[in-house]
């Protein structure tokens, strides 16, 4: 039941609505989750397991407390280990801001820390990430994750976060990337249905094969494949319920 409410929600509830109000209706959820299972390492919260999350629902997915997925408990343990993201005086950008992440990173004090989004009512700045409306040279890291699916132009959205990093600046950029050599792309699919048939989601308009990293650095921006998760031991990565397979892909400006 759970199972299906929450991939009919994800379908068809549009995203800003969902990052209004998900985090209130999902705490009532903490109470039936109650346990020592799992444990976010965002949040620091336990529970018996975490909430299944996606249209096709993945078990053990969902923090309740705080909203973060997998990719987010692997990505904030990264900045933890192998950057100094929590430490050194840094301006950040951050695109599309994932609702676990906006108030820790907030309330970080050696952050100048700003988000940004054409649509979410969660974003400071209105923008559109084909024109990001900061000069160049301006952040030392930037954050985009699970944006470039959604946009028409990535090559460009990827020339602009290039273009405001400045020359020691870094960033993450996360998109679903499918077992499959080629991006699969077509500006003439228009219906949602069909979207969601060939890319996998009805506001999608391309879905990423292996060859993710070699088309955004087509936009001047160096992208490694980063494996952190696998260097991880495995109580950790059960403890936390992170993604195992998951690539992270850490950018640094290039020309």
């Amino acid at each position: 039941m759970t199972k299906t409410l929450i991939s009919w929600v994800i379908r068809y509830v549009p995203r800003k609505y969902l990052q209004l109000f998900s985090h209130s209706f999902l705490k009532v959820s903490v109470l039936f989750y109650s346990g020592k299972n799992v444990t976010c390492n965002v949040c620091g919260k336990s529970f018996r397991k975490f909430l299944p999350y996606g249209r096709k629902a993945r078990e053990n997915a969902l923090c309740p407390n705080c909203l973060a997925l997998e990719r987010h408990r692997l990505m904030w343990l990264f900045l933890k280990d192998k950057t100094t993201f929590f430490t050194q005086e840094l301006k950040v950008l951050h695109v599309a801001p994932e609702h676990c992440f906006i108030d820790r990173f907030a309330k970080l004090s050696n952050l100048e820390y700003i988000t940004g989004d054409l649509e979410s009512p969660l974003a400071q700045v209105k923008m559109d990430i084909h024109q990001i409306p900061f000069a160049d040279d301006s952040f030392d890291v930037v954050f985009c994750n699970h944006v470039l699916e959604h946009v028409q132009d990535d090559i460009q959205a990827c020339r602009e976060i290039n273009r405001v990093l400045k020359n020691t600046g870094w960033g993450i950029i996360q998109s679903p990337v499918y077992e499959m050599d080629t991006t699969l792309e077509d500006a003439t699919v228009t219906d949602p249905s069909e979207r969601e048939r060939l890319f996998g989601q009805r506001d999608h308009v391309r879905k990423y094969g292996r060859d993710y990293a070699s088309r955004l650095s087509k936009s001047g921006l160096h992208v490694q494949e980063n494996t952190f998760v696998k260097t991880l031991p495995e109580e950790t990565i059960i403890r936390h319920a992170l993604p195992p397979k998951e690539i992270l892909f850490f950018c640094t400006k290039g020309t």
